[in-house]
């Protein structure tokens, strides 16, 4: 493994900020697989790019953790890349739900029933869950949605025909197996898996009530894009702000929602504030649970200074103190260092094939440049009307 400020062409990396992680400069794209995946660098929202000439290069150091914890894995699972079928979704909700047992070993006919109950109730949402033409499996749901086979047949079917591709291409992200597994496939020695002690770790972990909601984020976000029949990097995402929730709008000018704003982005900061890194949930029963904020400040709307501030580009979660507490940032313009990080968060979105690529592309800039010229002007105007900055009392370590 290479250590920091080390690179394939000898070149260091200098930052000046403290805050920055010093990343190897990748001058040989193709050495990005033996780096085993590109999944969230260490610090997702601290740091710029190191100085490559185009703007894949730029980021693709950025995201590169040499050692991903369980967490980045679990999520680099579900909200990287891009989708073909929903069955990854499907095996990760029933997984969550699974309680923990002293025996590790899942049969396939147990998991059976919530992995097939998890594609049922999506398709009476949307009824594409693949790009396929067909699916006898998925056929078989539709037909258990119409009441004409029973749970017994389906669970029958599920585990006949549902596993057999989810369970070899779940833990693939980028086309490199995740350094950190969650079960082992023992199919040859009947029809189960085994459960690892990352799995239970995850599941006994503090976000571990945020990731079922971050699933279904996805899920929905993903599964929209196909019932619309456009690309999912092409789906046009809009922010309300009273219902905290993202929506589309459809050929017939009808608004869809789709899902929460919290949801949405919660796993892409990894369960934490976006300026203190403090925990945060998506719960709703937590006592945490983070608040949707606009990082240009929402009283800012009706002026020229931030267009679009309801865009989903201006929407991070943050911590009630961060957002509203004693200290907290209200009507302030975070300092400049926070723009940076917000940068960071955006082009990692737009570069990591997620649903809300286009969106934040058409808001922001298509291209780093332009993306830096828009947030920088943003700035300069927000800072010129609101005079003060803010930034937060403390801020925990990078290492999360």
């Amino acid at each position: 493994m290479l250590p920091r400020g080390t690179c394939f062409c000898s070149e260091l990396v200098v930052t000046q900020s403290p805050h920055q992680i010093l990343w190897p400069r990748l001058c040989n794209r193709n050495k990005i697989a033996e780096w085993n995946i590109r999944l969230f660098s260490r610090d997702i929202f601290g740091g710029n790019c190191c100085g490559s000439t185009t703007e894949s290069d730029a980021f693709s150091v950025n995201f590169i953790e040499h050692k991903p914890s369980r967490e980045s894995c679990w999520r680099a699972i579900v909200l990287m890349g891009r989708n073909v079928a929903s069955y990854k979704f499907a095996l990760a909700k029933a997984l969550l739900s699974h309680k923990i047992a002293e025996d590790s070993v899942i049969r396939l006919d147990d998991l059976a029933a919530p992995f097939s109950k998890n594609i049922c109730e999506h398709l009476r949402l949307s009824d594409k869950q693949t790009i396929s033409r067909s699916s006898k499996f998925i056929d078989a749901c539709r037909q258990h949605n119409k009441g004409e086979i029973s749970d017994q047949a389906l669970v029958s079917v599920t585990t006949r025909l549902g596993f057999n591709n989810v369970i070899d291409a779940f833990h693939i992200v980028d086309r490199a197996d995740t350094p950190v597994r969650f079960f082992i496939d023992e199919r040859q020695n009947g029809y189960l898996i085994r459960l690892t002690d990352h799995f239970y770790s995850l599941q006994e972990s503090l976000q571990n009530d945020s990731l079922g909601t971050e699933v279904e984020a996805r899920w929905r976000l993903v599964e929209t894009a196909w019932k619309l029949k456009i690309s999912t990097s092409l789906l046009t995402v809009s922010h309300d702000l009273d219902e905290e929730a993202l929506f589309v709008i459809d050929e017939s000018r009808q608004r869809i929602r789709v899902t929460s704003s919290r949801g949405a982005l919660n796993g892409y900061q990894k369960g934490k504030c976006f300026y203190c890194r403090a925990d945060i949930s998506v719960d709703k029963g937590s006592s945490i649970i983070g608040d949707v904020d606009h990082f240009f400040p929402h009283r800012l709307k009706g002026t020229d200074a931030v267009p679009n501030i309801d865009g989903v580009w201006n929407l991070v979660l943050a911590c009630h103190r961060c957002n509203r507490g004693e200290s907290g940032k209200f009507g302030h313009v975070p300092e400049l260092k926070y723009l940076e990080r917000l940068n960071v968060r955006n082009n990692y979105l737009i570069l990591s094939h997620h649903p809300l690529r286009e969106t934040l592309m058409s808001q922001t800039g298509s291209t780093d440049r332009e993306r830096k010229r828009f947030l920088n002007d943003c700035y300069r105007r927000a800072v010129d009307t609101l005079i003060h900055t803010w930034r937060p009392e403390e801020e925990l370590s990078l290492e999360f």
